[in-house]
């Protein structure tokens, strides 16, 4: 019998830090893919107790007292999940012959373009003998992948009293030997740019290289913006003998989360100079990877390696799903923000569920609220926002800072400080008052500096607080950051309604005002660089006068990709090509308005 692998064509990316910390759990039996932040090793502790009591398995606390005791958490808990999924995936498995079955759902969820679900109708349409049935599924049902996320600049180094630990001991490195440990044989996907001394640790673990058939235990995804990104990140991992398995597109604006906006690269013309480049990309890495391999006496693969190439970032219907999947040859496609809105995939508690589901454009928006100093996809009426306002209106900004996490700044005795933190808030104001600043310069400056929210809670409460999980300290309440694609989805929906959804069964969305992905993303770009421009024009030298043209001339040449799109092609979305030709007319013209500032010569 034929081996039959191909199933989903979307996956889930890791949203904040708790929202898909359970995702794999609740997901991965139906074949669908799921990312986990690890950043965050106290509720990762929280959520391993928490799912070893309700599955009765054992579990032992690890005390912050002991050694290593954050990548042993984080390998405890990935451990645990390992656990739990493979044995929902086993009773599904063995439910083909009941009713309404979990295997049923399985079958269900899947495209009707999947290789798997045809194989499975063609094979046994008109005979299910039982044992046959059962070969067969054990033969091509796949577990969708439980991947793990670290935010490679989050590597804080920690300290043990004034003791400075060793660089292997910093968050991200911790992070990710927690996940080398792990029983897992899937991906890490690393984000937000190059971490020279993190991607060097990576040759400290085996399960990281090829075996004979170019098979990897565990891979490593790279979360890109551009494909320049891409290749020198790939080749500086291939040079120490470690293969990117994946190239992970996200739209640098029209996303959730930290949103690191490209010099005005646009998604369309990204994803189409990686399918152009695609094959010399390989070639060119896979060299590099053999000559490494060969030099460090490690088993050179005879098979070539895989190389998948992903994209994410404000899809919304099943046509814009299909138009990617198959005009630029990606092989999966990121779902994030609408899965919000499904208790089955992600996890958002009552209260924030409701904001979301009221949410409206003009309430999403691009926040200074990140300790990291990267705008940051914020929704109005969040309790986070909330709480934080009441304690500037009292006088009393910042938080206790408890975990650390974002803590990337250094105070006057070499330690690790948040920018959200009360200590350096309120020193801050105090320095601020010795200024003599007018009163608007105040209040700006003072605004800045109170701005800073603290995400490490904020980010990781809403599943402590749905599952009633004790929470210590000041409450921060719940931040969360869709990307602006939460304006049009606007109930609470089941699993199996969103990926009947994606893939052009139903459609969930009830308003008709959604724009184009393309054109949604662009403008998002227009303003963004507008108000680059305001920002800069004070303070105008060499460097800020290149990043504004180059940034025009980018938008202004994807905005020509598009239009040779857009006329070039069949109908493929919502709206017609007439109507996206306007609208690219309007924001060409809108673009052209604005006036880039130029030093003057002397």
């Amino acid at each position: 019998m034929t081996k039959i692998n191909k199933g989903h064509s979307f996956h889930i990316p890791v949203m904040g830090l708790s929202f898909t910390l359970d995702s794999p759990i609740k997901v991965a039996k139906y074949g669908i893919s799921s990312v986990m932040s690890i950043v965050d090793d106290v509720i990762v502790e929280k959520m391993n107790e928490y799912y070893s009591n309700k599955f009765e398995l054992p579990f032992k606390s690890i005390s912050n007292k002991v050694e290593d005791f954050r990548a042993k958490r984080i390998t405890s808990y990935l451990n645990t999940v390992d656990t739990i999924v493979k044995a929902k995936f086993e009773n599904l498995k063995h439910s083909f012959d009941e009713k309404h079955s979990e295997f049923d759902k399985y079958m269900e969820m899947l495209p009707d373009f999947s290789e798997l679900k045809q194989s499975f109708t063609k094979t046994f349409k008109h005979n299910k003998i039982k044992e046959e049935v059962h070969n067969w599924i054990e033969e091509n049902l796949k577990l969708g992948s439980i991947d793990v996320n670290i935010m490679t600049k989050l590597d804080k180094p920690n300290f043990k009293g004034n003791e400075k630990l060793p660089n292997e001991f910093n968050d991200a490195h911790a992070a990710l030997r927690g996940f080398a440990n792990s029983n897992l044989e899937s991906s890490i996907i690393l984000s937000a740019g190059m971490n020279p001394r993190l991607y060097s640790y990576f040759e400290e673990f085996e399960d990281f290289f090829p075996n004979k058939k170019g098979e990897l235990k565990k891979k490593i995804i790279l979360k890109v913006s551009d494909y320049r990104s891409a290749i020198i990140q790939g080749k500086f991992l291939a040079k120490k003998g470690l293969w990117v398995s994946e190239y992970r597109i996200e739209s640098g604006l029209n996303c959730g989360g930290h949103a690191f906006a490209s010099d005005g690269y646009l998604m369309g013309p990204i994803l189409e100079e990686f399918k152009t480049n695609k094959e010399d990309l390989k070639s060119e890495v896979s060299q590099i990877l053999t000559a490494a391999l060969e030099s460090k006496g490690k088993i050179v693969p005879t098979e070539k390696m895989n190389l998948n190439i992903t994209v994410q970032g404000g899809v919304g219907n099943s046509k814009e799903h299909n138009f990617l999947l198959d005009n630029y040859n990606v092989d999966s496609i990121g779902w994030g923000t609408p899965f919000l809105l499904v208790p089955e995939a992600t996890t958002v508690e009552p209260a924030t569920m409701d904001v979301l589901i009221k949410a409206k454009e003009e309430d999403l928006y691009l926040s200074n609220v990140s300790p990291l100093g990267v705008p940051f996809n914020s929704v109005r009426g969040s309790s986070n926002e909330i709480i934080k306002n009441a304690k500037i209106a009292e006088g009393k900004p910042g938080s206790p800072c408890p975990k650390k996490f974002l803590a990337l700044s250094m105070d006057e005795k070499g330690k690790p400080i948040c920018l959200a933190s009360k200590k350096l808030q309120t020193q801050k104001i105090e320095e601020l008052k010795l200024e003599g600043l007018s009163t608007e310069d105040y209040t700006k400056k003072y605004k800045a500096i109170t701005d800073k929210t603290c995400l490490c809670e904020g980010l990781a409460n809403s599943s402590l607080i749905a599952y009633g999980i004790e929470r210590k300290g000041q409450d921060q309440g719940v931040a969360i950051c869709p990307g602006p694609n939460m304006a049009y989805y606007t109930k609470k929906v089941s699993l199996k309604d969103m990926v009947d959804h994606i893939y052009g069964k139903n459609n969930i969305i009830e308003v008709t005002n959604r724009p184009n992905l393309f054109i949604k993303e662009l403008t998002m770009y227009v303003d963004y660089f507008s108000n680059k421009v305001t920002e800069l024009s004070d303070s105008l030298n060499k460097k800020n006068e290149k990043y504004l043209t180059t940034f025009q001339t980018n938008l202004n040449d994807g905005i020509s990709y598009y239009q040779d799109l857009f006329s070039s092609t069949k109908n493929y979305f919502e709206t017609s090509n007439e109507v996206l030709l306007k609208e690219l007319e309007r924001i060409k013209n809108e673009l052209f308005e604005i006036e880039v500032p130029t030093l003057v010569k002397a």
